[in-house]
């Protein structure tokens, strides 16, 4: 009997123990959040003013210069074997973009003057020939194409009325 009192005395040791343990957690946390030195309104407009200029220089969106919506005909991919079909109707909307947008198209040796205008297809696009496999791409599709300040051309599907 002594022993199973001994062994249940523990257990309880240790709940408390664990108990203990998160209020020293809990008390830890909040003396952490005042330590943090409070900002003057000085240092406040300090940091509004760097972040704007920070948004500034990375540009991750371009302005768009141009933006035209096509039907792109597709019909041409059906004349592929059935298994070319899809990425046959990628080819032809580059073809497409490429011919209605003036996108740039320089040999290789003219390359030295600088970086060529890129051609981006969006997912949604791509995804909507994929939809229904490699044998069935749509007969034709609405994209709008975009055209921004360094000549890149990016496709997005066009919301349909």
């Amino acid at each position: 009997m002594k022993n199973e009192e001994n062994l249940q005395e523990p257990v309880p040791e240790t709940e408390t123990a664990e108990e203990t343990e998160l209020e020293e957690m809990l008390k830890e946390e909040p003396a952490a959040e005042t330590a943090e030195p409070e900002e003057t309104p000085a240092e406040a407009e300090k940091e509004a003013e760097e972040k704007p200029a920070k948004k500034k220089k990375k540009g991750k969106e371009e302005e768009i210069v141009e933006e035209r919506v096509y039907t792109i005909p597709l019909g041409k991919a059906s004349v592929r074997p059935p298994k070319k079909r899809a990425p046959r109707a990628i080819q032809l909307i580059r073809a497409f973009i490429t011919k209605h947008m003036k996108l740039e198209i320089r040999l290789e040796e003219e390359e030295e003057e600088g970086e060529l205008p890129k051609l981006i297809i969006s997912k949604e696009v791509n995804e909507k020939i994929w939809d229904r496999g490699i044998e069935k791409p749509p007969k034709k599709i609405r994209v709008r194409a975009a055209k921004d300040s360094d000549g890149n051309v990016t496709i997005y599907l066009a919301e349909e009325k």
